[in-house]
């Protein structure tokens, strides 16, 4: 995914839907881990033996039946909000981590650098709300001013449509 544009959705469907699918991964590990560890302790264990290695190996089944089927169901109506949500935190977290960087080219003035801090300050804004993480929101708020000071003097958009993650390559 080259593109991420930031879109508004229904918080309360978001927070319903994200459950509802935590809950289920939760179920799902736990039942398959189970399940598929009692199968193989049945099959390959002999008494007096360790079954820790059959344990992992039905937890890592579990793991990856779990991330198959996300995977499967990742284009379903019903996960609209928890994919986005989940692509938003995975953007965000790549210019984090080269936030120094991105933080200097602004500095000298690069507009790229720019229209990649005002994408992930606006991320940000709308993560903290989806989450209810309010507490650094004022530090955040006042950020996100400061940087539309900056676009508005460089002459740029706060508009974060022209944002591309192929930007964060300049970043390495």
């Amino acid at each position: 995914m080259a593109a991420m544009k930031l879109k508004e959705i229904d918080k309360q469907r978001y927070r319903r839907h994200f459950n509802w699918v935590f809950a289920g991964i939760v179920v799902a590990l736990v039942g398959i881990s189970i399940g598929t560890s009692a199968v193989l302790i049945r099959l390959f264990s002999t008494p007096g033996q360790s079954n820790f290695w059959l344990n992992v190996a039905g937890v890592v089944v579990a793991a990856v039946v779990v991330a198959a089927v996300l995977v499967k169901l990742r284009s379903h109506p019903f996960m609209t909000e928890v994919v986005y949500i989940w692509d938003l935190k995975q953007v965000l977290n790549l210019i984090y981590r080269k936030q120094q960087k991105i933080e200097a080219a602004v500095e000298a003035g690069d507009p790229d650098a720019m229209v990649v801090l005002n994408f992930f300050y606006r991320g940000s804004k709308q993560l903290y709300e989806m989450d209810d993480n309010l507490v650094t929101m004022d530090t955040l708020i006042d950020r996100i001013r400061h940087h539309d000071r900056r676009l508005a003097a460089a002459g740029l958009s706060t508009d974060t449509g022209n944002f591309d993650r192929a930007l964060l390559d300049r970043f390495d």
